[in-house]
């Protein structure tokens, strides 16, 4: 059965850690979300998307729980 997630891009630390882009993803499974999530920090840290200044992409559940988080530091 398929849920709904959001995919939250975040700013910088520095710059006050603003929320950039929130996307809803509806999936079948977490790990399908992962993936989306981990593709949208792929794509944040090419060269043409870094203006966009996303440091952090998180995995929120319908909830509002964190499932899962990535920095392009990790």
């Amino acid at each position: 059965m398929p849920e709904i997630f959001r995919i939250e891009s975040i700013g910088p630390e520095d710059e006050g850690a603003a929320l950039v882009r929130r996307i809803m993803v509806r999936v079948d499974s977490v790990e399908t979300a992962k993936k989306r999530a981990l593709k949208i920090l792929e794509r944040a840290r090419q060269p043409q998307a870094r203006a966009l200044g996303v440091e952090r992409v998180r995995l929120v559940d319908g909830a509002g729980y964190e499932i899962f988080s990535v920095s392009v530091r990790d």
